[in-house]
């Protein structure tokens, strides 16, 4: 049911009104996208349903499952795994990409596993982590595979767990990827914080001399763009460079994505360039503060035939630089909606258009608690629906 917003769309229009046009950007990327998650608008796409490899992008898909796994109590920070001498033989070398320098029959923390692959994007850590979370590589692609799918990342697939050339078989797009470090980043919020953002880590030995090896972050923002803190590079012969990001200033997270880039210098330029654009030509523009109602909802077989819509949080659109534009406001859910209804549930959303911009959806929820209507209640409620009332 779509319901308009007759206070709120006043107080746009009454606002200087404009057609707004999307900033420009431009860059030699053939796979770019980003979103603002403070407002869920898309702010550029350019071939984002595009099946591609990620290259070692897919970590962060074994990073979320084992993420998942640790809440869920099926691994532990500092549990040790072992690493298996097939394994180290498999991943050791210049052959084998990027890694961790783990040894034959080490014993390795979940968590250090975990600075391994995000931090140093070790391949071999990758394998290792996922054998001593599912027993073997295979079936903890299979989980991968299954939270992709839970997740909404229809376009998805991973046949390992590192994103090493596969013959086809693990490819994603720029939106799914998209999708996967915004679910990373507000469903384990401390997770997240703690291993995203490690500028460097230190794990193995060198030969002969036995010197401690430190490995730099490859994140191409990480100190370069203010409130950079995440997350995943990629890179192969047939991916070229990748990197998916995000940053937070002043309030307002981003989320990019951009692949097939040519070289490991261009990946910085432009993802600091993108990062940028993001954050300098596009702004946000306050619509409700946290708690204010909204509007009202119908409510079926409910104690009340009514429940207020509040806002979750201070809400806000993102608009490009310069004057505000024409905006139109509504607020939408499928309705009625069905008792019990707890407070601060989600029930609908308030959609924002405006020519020439991408529609933006805003979260509401319940203002208070309903429950469900007694015997009584029902009973009229059936009553009345016999004659369409």
């Amino acid at each position: 049911m779509n319901k308009p917003l007759f206070a709120l769309i006043a107080a746009a229009t009454a606002l200087a009104p404009s057609r707004a046009a999307t900033p420009p950007f431009e860059t030699p990327a053939p796979v770019a996208f980003m979103q603002d998650l403070s407002t869920g608008a898309i702010l550029f796409a350019r071939d984002a349903d595009r099946r591609m490899p990620p290259a070692s992008m897919a970590k962060m898909m074994t990073v979320y499952v084992a993420f998942e796994m640790i809440r869920s109590g099926e691994l532990k920070l500092d549990q040790l795994v072992t690493v298996r001498p097939e394994t180290w033989r498999k991943w050791h070398g210049p052959a084998a990409g990027s890694t961790m320098f783990l040894s034959p029959n080490e014993q390795v923390s979940v968590a250090n596993l975990l600075y391994g692959i995000i931090t140093l994007s070790g391949n071999d850590a990758c394998v290792v982590l996922a054998e001593g979370a599912s027993g073997t590589e295979e079936a903890f692609v299979a989980q991968m595979n299954a939270t992709a799918k839970r997740l909404g990342l229809t376009n998805s697939r991973f046949g390992n767990t590192n994103g090493w050339p596969d013959g086809g078989q693990t490819y994603v797009t720029a939106r799914d990827l998209a999708a996967l470090a915004t679910a990373t980043i507000k469903d384990y919020p401390a997770f997240y914080k703690r291993f995203y953002s490690r500028p460097d880590f230190t794990w193995g030995k060198t030969l002969g001399t036995g010197q401690a090896i430190t490995q730099a972050n490859r994140d191409p923002l990480l100190g370069r763009v203010a409130g950079a803190d995440g997350l995943k590079t990629g890179h192969t012969e047939e991916a070229g460079y990748g990197f998916t990001g995000s940053a937070e200033q002043g309030g307002r997270r981003l989320v990019m994505v951009v692949a097939g880039l040519t070289s490991f210098n261009q990946r910085i330029e432009e993802s600091v360039r993108f990062m940028e654009w993001g954050f300098r030509a596009w702004k946000a523009k306050p619509i409700a503060r946290k708690g204010a109602k909204i509007e009202t909802a119908e409510v079926q077989l409910g104690a009340t035939n009514r429940v207020g819509l509040v806002a979750p949080r201070d809400l806000a659109v993102t608009l490009p630089g310069g004057p505000t534009p024409e905006l139109t406001l509504k607020v939408v859910y499928n309705g009625p909606i069905k008792a019990p209804i707890k407070a601060g549930q989600h029930i609908a959303d308030l959609v924002v258009t405006s020519p020439g911009l991408p529609q933006q959806s805003l979260p509401l929820v319940a203002q208070s608690d309903v429950a469900e209507a007694g015997f009584f209640g029902r009973a009229w409620a059936g009553f009345w629906s016999l004659f369409g009332m």
